[in-house]
């Protein structure tokens, strides 16, 4: 088995599958990863469409409408590599991304999950909102990254290449531990979708685990 499972999970979304699908396979080093489409029981045609034009990428088969957090779950519970991704179905991944990741991962045994640099998908030299380069949380709660601060996005000019530790990392491009992912609970699914990866972060730093 591969050491790495990049899982999109999808509801509905297979003008994005169609979009940024190619780029994700293309980019992606099958000798680290299988990509894998989980489905949150689509109506829109998205299986239809993996069949078609993705014959080869395995799709996991919901019923019902999960939510992010509890599709997530159940998919990292179906497949259980070594490491996970979870990967935004609308996210444009960059050649050697997932061997930069994993070999990260393998050379810091310390670390629980990690995010990549996520730029804006339309204005590359901007940041993107959803998790920036790492992101921290202030005293009252409020969660914000490296490049982006309330509405505030940065221009990237290089000074988040350092990889820190971090408070938690973006559910966008999230690469995580597979074990710990089950063993920290996962997503908690009252969260539905939004803040979720959050949540589990700082469940993963209360277990002794770093996040980068």
């Amino acid at each position: 088995m591969k050491p790495v499972a990049v899982i999109i999970l999808n509801w509905n979304g297979s003008a994005l599958l169609g979009e940024f699908l190619p780029q994700v396979l293309a980019t992606t080093d099958s000798s680290i990863a299988d990509v894998i489409v989980a489905d949150n029981g689509s109506t829109d045609g998205s299986l239809e469409l993996m069949r078609r034009q993705f014959p080869d990428v395995e799709v996991i088969e919901f019923g019902e409408n999960y939510g992010f957090a509890e599709g997530y779950n159940r998919a990292v519970a179906a497949t259980r590599y070594r490491y996970t991704v979870l990967l935004n179905s609308d996210v444009a991944t960059a050649p050697g991304w997932i061997g930069d990741l994993y070999r990260f991962m393998e050379m810091h045994p310390e670390v629980g999950a990690c995010q990549p640099k996520i730029l804006s998908y339309t204005d590359r030299s901007m940041f993107e909102y959803a998790g920036a380069s790492g992101g921290f949380i202030d005293r009252n709660g409020f969660p914000y990254c490296r490049g982006r601060i309330f509405s505030t996005v940065e221009e990237d000019r290089g000074q988040y290449d350092e990889p820190i530790p971090v408070f938690w990392a973006s559910g966008a491009a999230l690469m995580v531990r597979s074990d710990l992912y089950i063993s920290a609970g996962g997503l908690d699914r009252d969260f539905f979708a939004h803040m979720e990866e959050i949540d589990l972060c700082w469940r993963i730093l209360l277990a002794g685990h770093e996040i980068y």
